[in-house]
């Protein structure tokens, strides 16, 4: 009796829509009119658009746009923005691309910053402060710094856009591994970090998007990609242990990093005066990122990079000043947005 109950379950389930399987050639259509039986958020996202056909995340598996659900919306790519009749894909689970405008109404091209995230650089900043060596942590960090300025100048030379994509690639990763290894540090200890979290993040983001500036204009070769490769595994675990030892000397050594950083900028902005280096436009990513006048230069782009470096070269100093007074970092509002 069991077994014929279960047969009789099984032979009255077989005209119903199995949605959480794969869907087969032959029973396609059947799946195609069972989309139809699906909650309306089932189907699209909160700003519209198909229903990916996914094999491990589609509860149907079906085409929508088969059945007039597809929408269009424009795109954008990594860098830039592709066709406007280019249809948006949009998740079984609602996340889909949200249409992004600038303050004049049109549309914002990129998807690696958003318009909120732009800011005008302070270029008025000092440019010349330099934290003079007293202790030995400070002249262990300060001659560091200098003796990796040597190899780099004989590898560059005058070269400086290659030079400057060489060198984001380096400056990128103090931030980063600062602020994951507070962020760690945060939750083990259940405390708060000061916004030094955020900050660190922050100054890493800044210089990855020196680095995607820098790519418009200078073309690596294949040896100088294959470097970035050695140097940024090097000096990532090497500052990583670093911190871990002490965080005053990480920080300060940044600090001349960025001091350096500042110098070289500097000594790029004299060859495009004396005309050594074509002074092209300034990259279109620039211009938004920084909100730049339209008609600006290479040169323009160069100056408020290097007024990035000098806030943050005191950033950092400040955050070791901070544990050479014997207190810890959270303790310190962080100057969060500092540019």
């Amino acid at each position: 009796m069991m077994m014929a109950s279960r047969r009789h379950a099984a032979n009255s389930m077989a005209g119903t829509v199995r949605l959480f399987t794969t869907a087969t050639a032959a029973n396609k259509p059947l799946m195609a009119a069972a989309v139809h039986l699906l909650p309306l958020n089932y189907l699209h996202s909160g700003c519209g658009g198909a229903l990916v056909r996914s094999a491990s995340t589609s509860a149907a598996n079906v085409d929508v746009a088969a059945e007039g659900h597809n929408t269009t919306a424009p795109s954008a790519a990594g860098h830039g923005g592709g066709k406007d009749d280019e249809k948006t894909i949009t998740s079984y689970w609602g996340v889909g691309p949200t249409k992004v405008t600038k303050q004049d109404g049109t549309e914002w091209k990129w998807t690696c910053f958003r318009p909120w995230e732009t800011y005008k650089a302070d270029v008025s900043i000092d440019l010349k402060k330099h934290h003079v060596p007293t202790t030995l942590l400070d002249r262990m960090a300060y001659r560091t710094v200098k003796s990796l300025r040597w190899p780099t100048d004989l590898f560059f030379q005058r070269r400086y856009g290659c030079r400057a994509m060489m060198l984001e690639t380096v400056a990128a990763v103090p931030g980063m591994v600062g602020g994951m290894l507070l962020h760690c540090k945060s939750l083990r200890r259940f405390e708060h970090s000061g916004g030094w979290i955020k900050a660190l993040l922050e100054e890493a983001e800044n210089e990855r998007m020196h680095l995607m500036t820098f790519m418009e204009v200078a073309n690596p070769k294949w040896y100088e990609r294959a470097l970035v490769f050695a140097v940024q595994g090097v000096f990532f675990n090497a500052y990583f242990v670093g911190y871990m030892v002490s965080p005053k000397f990480a920080h300060r050594m940044v600090g001349y990093l960025e001091e350096e950083a500042i110098h070289s900028y500097t000594e790029f902005l004299k060859e495009l005066d004396k005309g050594n280096i074509e002074n092209v436009p300034a990259p279109a990513i620039a211009i938004d990122y920084w909100q730049l006048p339209p008609d600006s230069t290479l040169r323009d782009v160069v100056a408020v990079v290097r007024a990035d470096e000098a806030h943050h070269r005191d950033v950092n100093h400040f955050a070791s000043d901070i544990h050479y007074n014997g207190r810890e970092l959270r303790e310190s509002p962080a100057p969060i947005g500092y540019h």
